[in-house]
């Protein structure tokens, strides 16, 4: 498949001891699967190790050790796909040496970062509230997640920022012990980096919000919202252009301004590490005034949206994994969700719901298995049923 039509396909999928998995061995229909269970039985623990292998990190935000199942001294995911630049796929983990192992195309890559997105996938969840709802530092995770896995300049750039970033506040923290020139040099000598990657990531992120905030308003329309939506990216530079040499010296410029405050505080308090995605409802923050369903509502539009740059940006439509995502929605926004995504060119869907009727209506011709105490039931020969 190309152009429009084309679209990442997992395959197969093996699974060795992630959280409650002890042994799967899946192979999945080309439309996808709805997964039914009850609450604990392993299907949101099934999408997370799927997206494991886009983010080779939890997507719940647990340690490697952490997601390993009790008892065992490691855990391991591999994938068969189609659709996208690598076709087998694996990562693991040793809680001895505490080492994570991935490997694409039966070769590991030179660096870890080098695999990030090799499964490209969106999540949708209930707990995407949260991006709405939640603290900035949510909606900056959802930027840098979207961007550094769709540009690799912004990954490159993210990971020298963070880097630099830890330097200097590792010297703000030695200055509220002691004093004197060369402490305050150890913190200004990393300010030029912070400025030069943190202009990077500034400027992408300012061009995603940009281009993004009329999609992002036509699909909360179109999901069902009747107030006016917005989104900005908030930052306190307002550089004159959006020129990278600009926004560098705007950086450079208030991180020299605001040293002595940060040397005080022990922290830096300027940079994209300080931002914030602003949504907006009637002309006010969604996060504040928005009631429980408008954040629902826009929630769900920043995946839509997720799911669409990556489209565009690797080729192919991503795999989509729905985590029980229309569980507070009527039928009407769930069925007018799911019409934007096939709008959009819809790919591959792992859906998980803890009902059979909970399954909307335009997903019910996916191949349905049962997961119950980890373990994956199929009434077919598609699934090769994993034993614990």
């Amino acid at each position: 498949m190309t152009g429009a039509d084309a679209h990442v396909v997992l395959r197969s999928l093996a699974l060795r001891d992630y959280r409650n998995l002890a042994r799967l061995d899946l192979v999945f229909p080309a439309a996808g699967v709805a997964i039914v269970g009850e609450n604990g039985q392993g299907k949101s623990n099934l999408l997370e190790a799927v997206y494991y292998l886009h983010l080779l990190r939890s997507v719940r935000g647990a340690r490697d050790v952490d997601v390993v199942r009790f008892g065992a001294e490691g855990f391991h995911i591999s994938a068969r796909t189609d659709g996208g630049v690598n076709h087998e796929l694996s990562a693991g983990f040793e809680r001895a040496g505490r080492r994570k192992r991935v490997k694409l195309d039966g070769g590991e890559p030179p660096r870890l970062s080098d695999a990030l997105g090799a499964l490209p996938c969106v999540l949708f969840s209930p707990a995407d509230v949260d991006l709405v709802a939640g603290a900035p530092s949510a909606r900056r995770r959802y930027l840098d997640i979207l961007l550094a896995l769709s540009s690799r300049p912004y990954l490159a750039a993210l990971q020298r920022y963070r880097h630099a970033l830890a330097q200097r506040n590792a010297g703000l923290r030695d200055a509220l012990r002691s004093s004197g020139s060369r402490t305050e040099q150890r913190v200004a000598v990393w300010e030029a980096p912070l400025a030069e990657h943190g202009a990077v990531l500034w400027r992408e992120r300012v061009t995603w919000a940009s281009q993004a905030s009329p999609r992002f308003a036509a699909m909360c329309a179109s999901i069902g919202e009747q107030s006016p939506v917005g989104m900005r990216y908030a930052t306190t530079l307002e550089p004159s252009s959006r020129e990278n040499a600009d926004v560098a010296h705007a950086l450079a410029r208030a991180l020299e301004q605001k040293r002595e405050l940060d040397i005080r505080r022990g922290l830096t308090h300027a940079g994209p590490h300080r931002d914030d995605l602003t949504l907006t409802l009637d002309g006010r923050e969604l996060r504040a005034f928005g009631s429980a369903g408008q954040q629902r509502t826009a929630a769900i539009a920043l995946r839509l949206l997720e799911g669409e740059t990556l489209r565009e940006r690797l080729g192919a439509a991503p795999l989509l994994l729905l985590d029980d995502p229309f569980a507070e929605l009527d039928v009407r926004r769930s069925a007018r969700i799911l019409e934007l995504l096939a709008m959009h060119g819809m790919g591959q869907t792992l859906l998980t719901v803890p009902r059979e009727t909970d399954i909307p209506p335009a997903l019910t011709q996916l191949t349905r298995w049962s997961i119950v105490g980890g373990i994956v039931h199929a009434d077919d020969d598609d699934a090769r049923l994993g034993a614990a």
